[in-house]
C-alpha cells in the first residue's frame, strides 16, 4: 500500500513536470522567435523543474531498475554473496544518501533564516531548493525499500539496466526483421 501510494505520487509529479517544462520551454521558444520578446523567468523555473525531475527520476529509476552499473564481477558470485555485497552496496547508498540530507537540511535551514528569494521570481530560495531534500528521503525510501527486499529474499541488490542484453536483442531484432524482408 505504502509503495504503490508512493509510486503514484512519483509519477504523478514526474508527468507534471515534464509537461510544465515542456510547455514552459515551447512558451518560450515561441515567445522569443515569433514575438521577439520573452518571459524573464523562463529559464529559472525550467532549470528548477528539471532539477526537481532529477531527483524524483533518481528515486524512480531505482524502483524501476533503470540505472547502469558495473555488475559482471557480481553476476558470477554464488547467490549468497551477491545479496552481501547488494546490501553493503545499498548500505554506502543510504549512508550518502544520509550525508546529503544533512547538507540539504543545513543549507535549507541556512537560506530560511538568511531569506534569500531567487533571481528572477519572487519564491524564497529554500522552498526552490528544497528538492535537495525531499529527494534524499524520497531516495532512501527506495534504498531501504530494496534493502527489505534483499533480507527477505525478494531481490539480490540493486536491478540495474543491463544495456548489452538490450542491444544484443535489438541487434538479433534488427537482423531477423531484415532477413525476413529480404525473403519477400
Amino acid at each position: 500500500m505504502f509503495s504503490r501510494i508512493i509510486n503514484s505520487i512519483e509519477e504523478t509529479i514526474i508527468c507534471l513536470l515534464l509537461a510544465s517544462m515542456t510547455l514552459l520551454v515551447f512558451f518560450e521558444v515561441l515567445m522569443r522567435f515569433g514575438f521577439g520578446t520573452g518571459v524573464m523567468w523562463a529559464q529559472e523555473l525550467t532549470l528548477h523543474l528539471s532539477a526537481w525531475m532529477v531527483l524524483f527520476g533518481v528515486s524512480y529509476g531505482i524502483k524501476v531498475g533503470a540505472h547502469i552499473g558495473v555488475d559482471a564481477l557480481v553476476k558470477i558470485l554464488p547467490p549468497l554473496a551477491r545479496k552481501i555485497i547488494g546490501a553493503v552496496a545499498i548500505c554506502a547508498c543510504l549512508f550518502y544518501t544520509g550525508l546529503f540530507g544533512k547538507g540539504a537540511w543545513v543549507y535549507l535551514e541556512k537560506m530560511h533564516k538568511i531569506g534569500i528569494e531567487l533571481d528572477d521570481m519572487p519564491i524564497p530560495k529554500w522552498i526552490a531548493h528544497s528538492i535537495l531534500l525531499i529527494g534524499m528521503i524520497l531516495i532512501a525510501i527506495r534504498l531501504a525499500m530494496l534493502l527489505w527486499g534483499v533480507f527477505t529474499g525478494k531481490n539480490e541488490g540493486f536491478t540495474l539496466a543491463d544495456e548489452a542484453k538490450e542491444s544484443m536483442h535489438l541487434a538479433e531484432e534488427t537482423k531477423a526483421a531484415a532477413q525476413g524482408g529480404d525473403s519477400a
